[in-house]
């Protein structure tokens, strides 16, 4: 009995034979640079720093970025198929890392001057530096108005005091943007600073032990007395808010990407699987009950995929997509959780080993419903949209 079901990536409505050239050039660098390596890196808890810079000089980092930075301007279908293809690795700790300069340079390119875009953007890009971002403190995540790292001014220095955790890329970043407290209580009252790591009093924890995205090194940072340029601010005193709640659009896609492309992976593996493993003598796909819950996966896979793509078409046109991408990133979710999930009950006992994909897959998924603002923060922007 044959069983077969065909998947479409590629939407040629979204993505141009342009588009497909940049996908193709991704695909090669996984397969070369980190198939071959990934189960290492994943036990290592971290990846080496040089993919950095093999990935800057190929020109993936600075996709979508302005040219005068060492980036390449392109539409946002570009990064689209660049991390779709990163997600090929198999490993959503290995692109958390590798790409936690996209959430911690646009607060620079949206609200910093000239001069900081030239010392905070375009190193990163050439891959010499690397770049996080500092939000979340261990008193509060989703609540982001009420951060409490001080940044008190002191003539031509913000003198910082306080705590930032869950920081991806935390413990080797060479700088770190982040939100301190200059005003007060409040979202009037959050400013958003570029810390260096070489800075007197930035310290940094040991690597945080985590139940999945083990590739990605997450930190705990400490500041006691840093004294922080004035100049290093971006943007006006007490507006950085605003500049938070931007970035966040743009993150919560990604994470929809991110999630669509592990239930991707995962239905993939369970299809491959279906058919190699036999029980009662025959293939599980020659199982009606095996079919159902594949053709149940591909459904999810496709209809989240399609959403997300339609979301960030009207982002890239310039429409806002608050609501939508909230929507976006809360099903993508439930569509991972549900086919991740299937994935393992297919594989069974295998499923729940280590050095199996569909098992790394379900322990990654489970960080993205709550990274980037949890579903049901999602859920109270949406309510308040509608």
């Amino acid at each position: 009995m044959s069983f077969e079901f065909k998947t479409t990536c590629e939407y040629q409505k979204y993505f141009t034979p342009s588009h497909d050239l940049v996908r193709k050039s991704a695909r090669q660098f996984v397969k070369k640079e980190i198939l071959p390596y990934i189960e290492e890196w994943e036990e290592a808890c971290e990846f080496p720093k040089e993919m950095y810079k093999k990935a800057a000089d190929i020109g993936l980092l600075g996709i979508g970025y302005p040219e005068e930075y060492g980036g390449t301007p392109a539409d946002i279908f570009y990064r689209l198929a660049v991390s779709e293809e990163l997600m090929r690795s198999g490993s959503g700790g290995f692109c958390a890392g590798l790409g936690s300069h996209n959430i911690a340079i646009p607060p620079i390119l949206s609200m910093g001057t000239d001069e900081q875009k030239k010392r905070f953007v375009a190193p990163v890009l050439d891959g010499e530096k690397i770049a996080a971002l500092g939000i979340t403190e261990p008193g509060g995540g989703s609540d982001v108005a009420n951060i409490q790292t001080m940044a008190v001014r002191d003539g031509d220095h913000y003198v910082v005091n306080g705590c930032k955790t869950f920081i991806t890329s935390g413990c080797r970043a060479d700088q770190l943007t982040c939100a301190v407290r200059t005003g007060a209580e409040g979202a009037h009252g959050i400013s958003m600073l570029v810390i260096e790591a070489d800075t007197p009093g930035y310290s940094v924890s040991e690597k945080l032990k985590k139940t999945g995205w083990w590739a990605s090194d997450t930190a705990e940072i400490y500041f006691d007395d840093c004294r922080v340029p004035v100049e290093n601010l971006l943007g006006e005193e007490n507006q950085g808010f605003y500049g938070i709640m931007a970035n966040f659009q743009y993150e919560r896609l990604m994470l929809a990407v991110m999630a669509n492309m592990t239930a991707r992976l995962a239905m993939e593996e369970a299809m491959r699987y279906s058919k190699e493993r036999k029980a009662f003598g025959k293939p599980l796909a020659g199982f009606q009950v095996t079919r159902h819950k594949l053709v149940d996966m591909a459904t999810l896979v496709e209809v989240s995929t399609e959403f997300t793509y339609r979301v960030a078409a009207k982002i890239g046109a310039g429409e806002d997509q608050i609501k939508e991408v909230s929507m976006a990133k809360n099903f993508a979710c439930m569509a991972s959780d549900r086919v991740t999930y299937d994935a393992v009950q297919i594989f069974g006992g295998y499923g729940y080993m280590r050095g199996y994909l569909v098992e790394r897959l379900a322990r990654d998924n489970r960080i993205l419903s709550i990274g980037g603002g949890a579903t049901e923060i999602m859920k109270e922007i949406i309510s308040k949209l509608m």
